[in-house]
């Protein structure tokens, strides 16, 4: 089984690959996951209040990874599914301001999206220590990813579970629930007299 990334040449490359090897194969494309947000690399700006990034307002069909699990136990345990390639998506298009207007319905705070260029983006990521590597991975994802190729809705969950994905709107709510995008309460800095 190979998880794969939508609108990626690389992926692409690597699906080929797979799929030609000779050996039984499933491939699972997907695109920006729900939990990006709570469990990755967005949670630190969300909890900040601030979500700034060079996605502008290009929509994209976010999937939940609970969906690709679920997708990927049920390719793995049935025989139905070799030789399939599910493109995975969630059940509706939204852009980065939309995910973070979801985000502070939820959770009941006021979190911002501000638009950055990739220039913008990599300068700030650069003044935060972030490595080279990743400033240069982040970039290639705002620019040849996230560029309206992958603005469509697919069937793949349901193709694959018999079921619709997970919306957006259900995932805000249950992290919401949880308290993970609620900000820690600032600690008083220790007194030494």
């Amino acid at each position: 089984m190979l998880l794969s990334g939508r609108g990626e040449p690389a992926a692409a490359e690597a699906e080929l690959a797979v799929q030609s090897a000779g050996a039984e194969w499933i491939v699972l494309r997907c695109s920006w996951f729900n939990q990006n947000f709570s469990e990755s690399y967005l949670l630190e700006p969300i909890l900040d209040g601030l979500l700034a990034l060079p996605a502008g307002s290009v929509a994209e069909p976010f999937v939940d990874a609970d969906d690709i699990a679920d997708v990927a136990v049920a390719a793995l345990t049935s025989d139905r599914h070799v030789g399939r390639l599910y493109e995975l998506t969630g059940p509706r298009l939204l852009s980065f301001a939309d995910a973070v207007a979801e985000i502070g319905r939820a959770c009941g705070r006021s979190i911002r999206y501000v638009p950055l260029s990739v220039q913008e983006y990599a300068t700030e990521l650069a003044a935060q220590g972030v490595p080279d590597a990743v400033i240069e991975l982040l970039s290639y994802l705002f620019t040849e990813v996230l560029d309206g190729r992958n603005a469509r809705l697919t069937d793949g969950v349901r193709r694959a579970l018999g079921r619709a994905p997970r919306d957006f709107r259900d995932y805000a709510h249950a992290v919401a629930e949880s308290g993970a995008w609620q900000p820690l309460p600032a600690t008083p800095a220790p007194s030494f007299r």
